[in-house]
């Protein structure tokens, strides 16, 4: 069995939780509208309202039903904590007069290139710039933050030479050494 899926989800206070038609709807503090889910038929989902869990069950041990147990649990769990908590990806810029600015609710880039890049963030999520060369992308839902933090990302990847570009803010590069001239004849 799987050792995800069988762990219960626990549903912390200030948290509603509504499971009806194959979805899941998660309300809570951080999150502006109720975050959704709608799980596969095979799987069964239910909510203990006494005990405040969320437990997901399958029907028997076939490769896909397997893999899709853990899979909902997993993306229960996230919601749950997104409604809570929040999710948060930090990202550094760096090279020389590289900077993001914030235009309304649009993120422009000055990245290197002749024109800049103007990013706008989807519904649910936000974006707060500390300093000129630090990008905060903040949201109830973990996939919709990763995925703009990754198309930030993707405006001007840290290339390996002089390390310039966006990263994440613990992330590591890679660095090349680059070429080297020798005298030889």
């Amino acid at each position: 069995m799987s050792r995800v899926g069988k762990q219960p989800v626990t549903v912390p206070a200030g948290v509603k939780v509504r499971v009806a038609d194959g979805k899941v709807v998660v309300e809570g503090p951080k999150a502006a509208k109720p975050l959704e889910l709608s799980y596969h038929r095979n799987i069964k989902v239910e909510f203990d309202d006494q005990a405040k869990v969320i437990r997901v069950t399958r029907p028997d041990d076939e490769r896909q039903n397997r893999a899709l147990h853990g899979l909902t649990r997993s993306l229960i769990a996230n919601m749950v904590q997104g409604a809570t908590k929040g999710y948060e990806r930090r990202l550094k810029i760096e090279g020389i007069g590289y900077q993001a600015r914030m235009d309304k609710k649009t993120v422009v880039l000055t990245v290197g290139y002749a024109n800049a890049i103007e990013l706008t963030p989807p519904e649910g999520v936000t974006v707060e710039l500390p300093d000129p060369t630090t990008i905060v992308v903040k949201g109830a839902d973990k996939q919709k933050v990763g995925q703009f933090a990754a198309e930030v990302r993707h405006a001007r990847p840290p290339e390996p030479y002089k390390g310039k570009g966006i990263r994440y803010e613990n992330e590591q590069v890679r660095r090349k050494e680059g070429k080297s001239f020798t005298t030889g004849g």
